[in-house]
């Protein structure tokens, strides 16, 4: 069965990755009470989200390292399958012309 809460960390991380957003900001938007679906807590916990805290400042939540691959990979397409059976790939290669 499909991680319920993987597409919902990508949403989240999607939205912290067009730019840098208040730490309240983000928990007002993400944060839940549905223990079945923390995107938020789980974001954190897989080490996607970086906090960072200037004094006198409001803290800010940006992607980590970690988040910014994690985004990368979901958006690129994956590899496509080789559907051409290992006889079929022997008949072509027997089928070419000596040279």
């Amino acid at each position: 069965m499909p991680d319920p809460v993987e597409p919902l960390v990508l949403d989240l991380l999607e939205w912290i990755g067009a730019r840098p957003r208040t730490h309240a900001e983000a928990l007002e938007v993400w944060r839940t009470s549905c223990p079945r679906l923390p995107v938020w807590e789980e974001a954190n916990a897989r080490g996607f989200i970086d906090h960072l805290h200037e004094p006198g400042e409001a803290a800010v939540v940006m992607l980590s390292p970690a988040g910014l691959e994690r985004l990368k990979d979901a958006a690129s397409p994956p590899p496509a399958l080789d559907r051409t059976s290992a006889t079929d790939r022997t008949r072509a290669e027997t089928a070419k012309p000596a040279t």
